[in-house]
């Protein structure tokens, strides 16, 4: 897979016919990635919120 020159947010239908998406970094690794969506609309909606809600979002240590 080519690399992104920035960080994208790809949206890829996996072996089983569930859509997903996940945040790749610009070295290529995948950073984040969502649950299995029924469709493709569906996995663009859950990429759409995540990128809204990502830049808001604290980061919060849960394990003590």
């Amino acid at each position: 897979m080519k690399k992104p020159k920035v960080p994208e947010i790809q949206v890829d239908k996996d072996q089983n016919g569930e859509w997903f998406f996940h945040l790749r970094a610009p070295n290529g690794e995948i950073q984040a990635h969502g649950e299995g969506y029924s469709s493709k609309s569906k996995a663009l909606r859950g990429a759409t919120s995540f990128k809204k809600n990502a830049t808001a979002a604290d980061i919060v240590v849960v394990a003590k």
